[in-house]
């Protein structure tokens, strides 16, 4: 299991559902590999799409347990809402403020196909939202209300701000264009 370089036109695909009727893999061993990627990246959470898998699958800590949601949704999204920072292991070093529900009731199966709803608050519902991002084919750092966009590791920094319109951060090997609440480029790839 590898994880998809950010510039990955899968990753802008919706997608598909998984079907425990005639399953492409075994739910329950991929749900364990997913889990193990998450623990051996030091990760909250890993998306199929983010391994180059097509599924509506994702894995994501928990307390006290992890889980794992197959065809997971979103069905009622509280009023209130919170804006703080995002990462991903797909970006890495990029950091986005996102406004999210603080709380949703979700629905998803688990491994075993076992339907399940759930109320989740703070960063369990960030999390389940920032994944369904993925699944949904949208780039978490895209935030249409054009908050404060920021990258930076060894070799590389910037922000982008609602009000700017373009900002360049390079580092040794690529250069990343950003248009507020737009989209990301990688130039030299």
């Amino acid at each position: 299991m590898h994880l998809m370089k950010y510039n990955d036109p899968s990753l802008k695909k919706i997608a598909e559902p998984f079907d425990f009727k005639n399953p492409p893999f075994d739910p329950i061993e991929f749900s364990q590999q997913l889990v193990k990627f998450i623990y051996d990246n030091n990760a909250i959470c890993l998306t199929a799409p983010q391994v180059g898998l097509p599924w509506r699958v994702f894995a994501m800590r928990g307390s006290p347990e992890n889980f794992v949601c197959f065809n997971p949704k979103v069905v009622m999204p509280s009023k209130e809402k919170v804006r703080l920072e995002e990462i991903s292991l797909t970006y890495p070093g990029l950091c986005v403020k996102v406004m999210r529900p603080q709380h949703c009731k979700v629905r998803f199966a688990t491994p075993n196909g076992e339907v399940r709803t759930e109320t989740y608050t703070g960063l369990t519902a960030r999390t389940f939202q920032h994944c369904m991002d993925f699944l949904d084919g949208k780039l978490f750092y895209a935030d249409p209300a054009g908050q404060v966009l920021s990258i930076s590791n060894q070799n590389t920094f910037g922000t982008v701000n609602a009000n700017s319109s373009l900002i360049i951060a390079s580092s040794q090997t690529d250069t990343l264009s950003f248009v507020a609440g737009d989209n990301i480029k990688i130039d030299g790839d």
